[in-house]
């Protein structure tokens, strides 16, 4: 069985996820949506752009680790080998990070 997780604060996507249904949906899960309006909608509600900035740098981390041919097509067969994966692909990233800025 899986543990459940930290509480989820806030939801951070793209234009392509703004729906009146998502929105809701987290506001019911106690948690913020931060994802731009869509340009047609007639209220236009302000987003947090200091969150929002969070997203791109995830997305980057993503692609980074995508390199990693292995995670890219999800070889490994268990949960257990892929994670091991991803947590050494993530270490040779940071690990890169720090050479470069020191």
């Amino acid at each position: 069985m899986l543990e459940p997780g930290p509480k989820q604060e806030a939801l951070i996507a793209g234009r392509g996820y703004d729906s009146d249904a998502i929105r809701e949906d987290m506001i019911a899960r106690e948690a913020k949506p931060v994802i731009p309006m869509r340009r047609n909608r007639k209220a236009q509600d302000a987003v947090d752009s200091a969150i929002y900035a969070l997203r791109n740098l995830i997305e980057r981390c993503f692609n980074k680790l995508k390199n990693s041919r292995r995670l890219a097509t999800r070889y490994d067969e268990t949960t257990e080998s892929y994670l091991g994966l991803v947590l050494i692909a993530s270490a040779r990233l940071w690990c890169r990070h720090f050479v470069n800025t020191t």
